[in-house]
């Protein structure tokens, strides 16, 4: 039996990493914040308040792809933070990896920007948000993915994703 990753994706201000890493204590998994895995020079980009780009992204979301790999190659099991807002992010993340799930945390641009006001020291500014939903490509069809709205408590939605995937490893075996 080879490891597996869980990625918690979704747009800023959805939960990602909070979620994540309580989900990853929940069920006893490594927790990795795909934040940390930026390269150096993106990470001087988004410092200088610049966008980044698919090129950007690129070497990335090959750091998560890998990580990914390495928690299959090793026979452990993780918890990843990606916002993954695109098909072709969540395909290079899959690519070579047999065991990854994605965690699509749902909900609405009111419930974000409410969510997002209210966090202490935390300012995004309305229009990234709108932004984000704009380039969302929701997944909500695609394999081993699984839709989690995030309304309710952080315990409510963690506990949804446990539901969803003992269903889903549930109708694996079956």
């Amino acid at each position: 039996m080879s490891g597996s990753s869980v990625v918690v994706m979704g747009v800023c201000g959805c939960g990602k990493s909070t979620i994540g890493e309580q989900l990853a204590k929940r069920l006893g998994r490594k927790f990795i914040d795909g934040d940390d895995l930026h390269p150096r020079v993106n990470i001087q980009k988004m410092a200088a308040g610049q966008p980044l780009d698919d090129a950007d992204r690129k070497p990335w979301l090959e750091r998560i792809r890998d990580a990914a790999y390495s928690l299959e190659s090793k026979n452990e099991h993780g918890v990843l933070v990606c916002s993954a807002l695109k098909k072709d992010y969540r395909d290079q993340i899959r690519d070579g990896n047999q065991n990854v799930t994605f965690i699509f945390l749902d909900g609405d641009m009111d419930l974000i920007l409410e969510r997002m006001r209210l966090r202490q020291g935390h300012f995004m500014k309305e229009n990234m948000v709108k932004s984000q939903f704009e380039t969302l490509e929701r997944p909500d069809n695609e394999p081993q993915t699984i839709v989690v709205r995030i309304n309710g408590t952080i315990e409510q939605v963690v506990e949804r994703i446990v539901t969803e995937l003992e269903k889903a490893t549930v109708s694996e075996v079956a």
